[in-house]
């Protein structure tokens, strides 16, 4: 079972993981294609302050925690 912590840090971990996909130096030899895709993905993915206010909103879904 996922608890609501979990999942947040699952989506942060998630968006970390999209951002380094974009940047070279943090991931070499990644095909163009799959460093465009990740852009794409990531242009649309749940911002800091919108995962926040879903948190506050739902938190039996998804609780911040201090980590």
């Amino acid at each position: 079972m996922t608890l609501p912590d979990e999942r947040y840090r699952a989506i942060i971990k998630a968006r970390d993981f999209l951002r380094d996909l974009l940047n070279p130096k943090a991931t070499p030899r990644v095909p163009k294609e799959v460093r465009r895709e990740a852009y794409r993905v990531l242009k649309h993915f749940i911002s800091s302050y919108e995962l926040e206010k879903l948190a506050e909103k739902s938190p039996t879904i998804l609780r911040k925690t201090n980590d």
